[in-house]
């Protein structure tokens, strides 16, 4: 396969840019990855109104988000053709626009022949080419801009302090005790840690902190969210199927702990400095996995047969997530939470 080739202009004038357009069309753990990167870019380089194009379906996450001055958004179905033409209706008024950079963080024909028609004074593309972690393509992206990000704070400010508020009090949240969300969203069945393992690590987590539990993700984890409900009992707040993105960030923000698969609502929460404990199976943890100062991952990449993408176990088990008993994550889960007693919670770099 060819890739697109990544091209770039950097910015050269004295003066910060005025206006700035972010491109990142899907999917929603992508989009969430590159807002602490936008974030650190907007608080370095004089505050430019940064818009964001995206996906209608995404369009709520950049919107919450205080840095973001406006979102484009566009449809167009499931087909190339239809989105490629949906968003070719909103250059007229990109282009009236006049950005002075234009960040182009997916690098595919849609977000191309956008950046082509705004003609931006300088302009970026993220290496399409999947090798390394999309966080770190991302600040290559900003960086190759011409905009250095000597550090990005895991931050993203909502808009509205209090999303999320409303709906986690009428499930009974008791803001005395701290919040453990559960995201059981993997999207394959080897990305699936036991709904039953889940329900074992509440039932330990509880006798040792006093804690509510709450499962997020859409209502296709309905079933599973009802199986943990079962399993916890009055201590799981089940919101699933019953946020908007916006009430779900807001939600993650209030958290002290993310005990998450490899999913949107993953990188929602270590990108907002939440501390995260993820569990990856088939997933690729060297290019997905969160990062930063704030997160542990359990992975599958000291496995022969790591790491290997699909969707089906070819052994039938899913070995390398049933192998992390809840007693162990428990474990993984305190010390990371001890790490965090103190120091900020960054992204880059790495290492403090």
């Amino acid at each position: 396969m060819k890739w697109p080739v990544a091209s770039v202009r950097p910015w050269q004038r004295a003066q910060p840019p005025a206006r700035v357009l972010a491109i990142r069309l899907h999917a929603l753990g992508d989009i969430a990855i590159t807002l602490p990167y936008l974030h650190a870019f907007h608080e370095l380089y004089g505050s430019p109104a940064i818009d964001f194009l995206t996906r209608t379906e995404y369009a709520p996450l950049p919107g919450s988000l205080t840095i973001v001055h406006d979102v484009f958004d566009f449809d167009g179905g499931r087909r190339f053709k239809g989105q490629f033409m949906a968003a070719l209706a909103l250059a007229p008024r990109l282009i009236r626009r006049r950005y002075d950079v234009v960040l182009d963080l997916q690098n595919n024909e849609i977000s191309r022949t956008i950046r082509s028609l705004v003609r931006p004074l300088a302009w970026s593309t993220f290496e399409a080419r999947p090798t390394g972690h999309a966080a770190e393509r991302t600040r290559r992206a900003i960086e190759s801009a011409g905009f250095p990000l000597p550090r990005v704070s895991a931050t993203m400010d909502l808009r509205s302090r209090d999303a999320g508020i409303d709906i986690l009090r009428q499930a009974g949240w008791s803001a005395e005790r701290e919040l453990v969300v559960l995201s059981p969203s993997g999207a394959f069945v080897t990305r699936n840690w036991p709904t039953e393992h889940y329900g074992k690590f509440a039932r330990l987590w509880a006798i040792r902190r006093p804690t509510q539990f709450v499962v997020l993700g859409t209502r296709q984890i309905v079933e599973k969210a009802a199986a943990l409900q079962d399993a916890v009992g009055s201590g799981l707040l089940n919101l699933a199927g019953k946020t908007t993105l916006s009430e779900a960030l807001g939600i993650l923000q209030r958290a002290t702990l993310v005990l998450t698969e490899d999913c949107g609502l993953m990188h929602m929460a270590w990108t907002s400095g939440v501390p995260t404990l993820a569990l990856f199976g088939s997933s690729r943890h060297d290019q997905a996995a969160p990062i930063g100062t704030h997160v542990g991952c359990l992975h599958s990449g000291d496995l022969p047969c790591g790491a290997c993408m699909d969707s089906t176990c070819r052994f039938g088990d899913v070995h390398c997530l049933t192998r992390f008993e809840p007693r162990f994550v428990v474990s993984e889960a305190e010390r990371l939470l001890a790490r965090l007693l103190r120091g900020e919670r960054t992204c880059y770099p790495l290492a403090m």
